[in-house]
């Protein structure tokens, strides 16, 4: 998932956050649990995280990935070259 770094907030781009109904439960239980410890979701904006979350964000998409369920581009954080990935988010990032 691409995503930006602005004033110590994490912003997953929101083209790549679509709840499907009836979509796959993995996906859409994915979706929700995302959705659930951001700390603004605004329908049909990017959805924020601040840096008080990024581990628990860090050890969800770890899960979610080792599931097997979900591929690298949905588990992944990506960030521009010129961003530098935080410590707490290592794990789970890579650049583009």
């Amino acid at each position: 998932m691409k995503v930006t770094l602005k004033d110590d907030i994490l912003l997953l781009i929101k083209t790549f956050l679509t709840y499907k109904k009836g979509g796959s439960v993995v996906r859409n239980s994915y979706f929700w649990a995302l959705k659930s410890i951001a700390c603004y979701t605004g329908r049909g904006h990017d959805w924020e995280y601040d840096s008080v979350v990024w581990l628990a964000l860090s050890r969800m998409l770890l899960a979610f990935a080792e599931s097997g369920y979900l591929g690298d581009r949905e588990t992944f954080l990506e960030f521009s070259e010129d961003t530098p990935i935080p410590e707490a988010l290592r794990s789970v990032s890579t650049w583009l």
